[in-house]
């Protein structure tokens, strides 16, 4: 059962910015963390930015930071991703997911995952 759907991905040259949404129908994360997280073909998946249950605690991984905002609308239950100044390294299949805790808890890792959407930067 697909519990969070993302969207907002697509094709765009280096430089230029997309914001990625992530959905919960099924208002599974409304108290929790929510953290988007990327993979590339034969990479592990690592995580991007991660948002605590009412937005006030937020997380970058370090080549992120700067160019990545994540935001969250309780009202919606969505979390969105913007990413500015996108670079060809940041190719890959993003993936929205949510914590058992109220805040994020990447050791742990996860409870329920997205199913991806595509970003890919041309150079």
């Amino acid at each position: 059962q697909v519990r969070l759907v993302e969207s907002g991905g697509g094709l765009v040259q280096a430089g230029a910015s997309l914001r990625l949404s992530c959905k919960d129908p099924r208002r599974t994360f409304s108290n929790n963390g929510v953290g988007w997280y990327r993979q590339t073909p034969g990479k592990e998946r690592e995580i991007v930015a991660c948002v605590n249950w009412n937005g006030g605690d937020k997380y970058y991984a370090d080549s992120m930071e700067g160019r990545f905002t994540i935001s969250r609308d309780r009202t919606k239950n969505t979390v969105d991703l913007q990413m500015n100044n996108l670079k060809p390294e940041d190719t890959a299949v993003y993936y929205c997911a949510s914590f058992r805790q109220a805040y994020c808890s990447p050791s742990t890792g996860p409870q329920y995952w997205g199913q991806g959407t595509q970003v890919t930067v041309s150079s």
